[in-house]
């Protein structure tokens, strides 16, 4: 790779190695959850662009790169066959397309509803193919890294930690200085992080290629059942946060009666939160192993969600403490799945071969789960009698109830698949899956 490059990663992770791995983890955020909370309102609001346009643009494009995440995830693969250089070159230019996605997303060229719609789809295409192959290739390097259920959430810790501090940046830094300011700080913190990558640890050099053609490789993670069982889970749990994420505004405002001040503190308490109980996360991983870990952060996040749901007006110091706690229940979904992936492909006997192709597939999933929340939550409230604004009171039971207990009952039902596809069958084995 260079000179300059650190040697493959040694038991224990210092700080200093999983910093530099995890760096770029917080400017790739920025094209994560700030594009879906920042942009519509910016289209809607400040361009003029109707609601349900923006929304519908939205859904189509998020469909079409998920339906994307297993082809980057094989030619993920390729491109670490041809070195470590030649992946640094791919993600200097995808950043570079990142960031010129984003400025033109913010700041349009043209001004005509139609215009608008057609520069909002290209500029989210543009900018969500690239944070995709950001995203696919820096978790490949991950897994490449290797090591024990420990040490691979250590390195999940390291990179999730610095993506939830790239949320609470970007949506901090556009909520509070515009648009114009969270671009500033996203163009020197991809400099920033693709430099630091030099200094990370190297993975292994790519193991020559098994004969076999590509699209067979890309379909083959859905033919392995631990790998299949793994995928139920996360996509069930992952709906299950993904539920109060599409609701958390509209039950602050209508149920809680929160201001948009408190609104913003139980955003940034609800991160911080989850990016501080990482390493209390991997503790819990060295004592009770991954799967376990996992179903602890899952039933956590049942009480504190079974409580929200009795919270009525004003609570908003109770919902303080809920966000508190929920934040540290997501700790356990950063850390432990991309683990409990890593550790699978491993035992697959594709680390280095084909693990792009897994990533592609679990990518697609963490997207679907978005899609699946909001398809799902918003008709249904609108079912049952809610609307934006409501102060009746049945319909604000009912808003709570989906806010609250819909999780908790995805909640249960992940947890208890957890233990009956995962913990149960490896209890034969040594901590790991089957």
């Amino acid at each position: 790779m260079s000179s300059l490059a650190a040697p493959p990663v040694a038991p224990g992770l210092p700080w200093q190695a999983g910093l530099a791995y995890g760096l770029l983890g917080l400017p790739v955020a920025f094209a994560a959850l700030p594009l879906y909370v920042v942009l519509p309102h910016h289209y809607a609001s400040g361009l003029g662009l109707p609601l349900a346009t923006v929304g519908t643009l939205l859904m189509l494009v998020r469909l079409v790169d998920a339906g994307a995440e297993p082809l980057i995830g094989r030619w993920s693969d390729r491109l670490y066959r041809r070195g470590l250089s030649a992946v640094m070159a791919v993600l200097a230019v995808a950043a570079a397309l990142l960031g010129l996605g984003m400025a033109g997303l913010f700041f349009p060229a043209v001004a005509t509803p139609a215009a608008l719609a057609a520069w909002m789809v290209a500029g989210l295409l543009l900018t969500c193919l690239a944070h995709s192959l950001l995203v696919i290739a820096h978790q490949a390097w991950g897994v490449r890294l290797g090591g024990d259920g420990v040490q691979r959430s250590r390195i999940v810790a390291w990179r999730e930690g610095a993506g939830l501090a790239g949320v609470v940046a970007a949506s901090a830094a556009s909520l509070a200085w515009g648009a114009a300011a969270m671009l500033g700080l996203l163009a020197p913190a991809l400099l920033l992080g693709w430099l630091a990558l030099w200094r990370a640890p190297q993975p292994p050099r790519q193991a020559p290629a098994p004969a076999g053609s590509g699209q067979a490789w890309m379909w083959e993670p859905l033919a392995q059942p631990s790998f299949r069982r793994l995928l139920a889970v996360f996509l069930c749990n992952g709906t299950a946060s993904a539920i109060p994420a599409a609701l958390m505004l509209f039950f602050a405002d209508d149920r809680l009666g929160a201001t948009p001040a408190q609104i913003a503190l139980f955003l940034v308490v609800y991160f911080v939160s989850g990016a501080l109980s990482l390493p209390l996360w991997v503790r819990v991983v060295g004592r009770a192993g991954l799967e376990r870990a996992w179903l602890a952060g899952m039933l956590l996040a049942v009480v504190c969600f079974g409580w929200a749901a009795a919270l009525g007006s004003g609570q908003v110091l109770a919902f303080g403490l809920v966000c508190l706690l929920t934040g540290v229940a997501l700790g356990a979904d950063l850390a432990v799945p991309g683990a409990l992936l890593a550790l699978l492909i491993e035992r697959q006997g594709v680390q280095g071969v084909r693990d792009g192709a897994y990533l592609g597939w679990w990518n697609l999933a963490s997207k679907l789960n978005l899609a699946l929340a909001a398809g799902a939550a918003l008709p249904l409230l609108q079912w049952l009698g809610y609307t934006p604004g409501s102060q009746d009171g049945a319909a604000l039971q009912r808003l709570a109830w989906i806010y609250a207990l819909l999780p908790c009952a995805l909640k249960l039902v992940a947890a208890a698949a957890l233990h009956r596809l995962l913990i149960k069958p490896s209890s034969t084995h040594q901590r790991g899956l089957p």
